[in-house]
């Protein structure tokens, strides 16, 4: 994949850019990693993705995906959410920023809300005497599907 300078430059080549400007070499396995993270709205977790992976690269370890999460973390470009009622944590590659979600406590499906908090943010900064406040902002509740599940049973 080539790398250019047009203004609509994608979420994966963004994140290609930064791994390999702190010297991460791109293998054909974190390539396919990062492109799932890059594109993914459902939030995956670890094993998601590596059964994805898996399918066209057979000899991926389970390590690589989680190497890759780590490099992903060290430069701010994925964020780890919680563990969920399905498993362990999941991440979210295309807006690696603190933001709310609303998590399924039947399915685990999570979604991404459009929520500003940074304002909140900075007046408990103001307030308080903080520095370099962050948040992690999650609702729970039971998505339409799950509802309409457990009504047709």
């Amino acid at each position: 994949m080539t790398l250019n300078n047009h203004p609509n430059k994608t979420r994966l080549d963004d994140l290609l850019a930064r791994l390999r400007s702190a010297g991460h070499r791109i293998t054909p396995q974190s390539l396919a990693i990062i492109k799932i993270l890059a594109e993914s709205r459902e939030h995956p977790s670890v094993d998601q993705i590596y059964s994805r992976v898996h399918k066209d690269f057979p000899t991926t370890s389970l390590a690589t995906v989680y190497n890759t999460l780590e490099r992903l973390k060290e430069i701010g470009e994925v964020l780890e959410l919680p563990r969920s009622s399905s498993g362990g944590s999941r991440y979210d590659g295309r807006n690696p920023h603190p933001h709310p979600h609303l998590v399924c406590t039947v399915c685990g499906a999570i979604e991404d809300l459009d929520i500003d908090l940074g304002p909140a943010a900075e007046e408990v900064a103001a307030k308080k005497g903080y520095a370099d406040v962050h948040h992690r902002l999650e609702f729970y509740g039971v998505c339409p599907r799950c509802q309409r599940d457990e009504r047709s049973k």
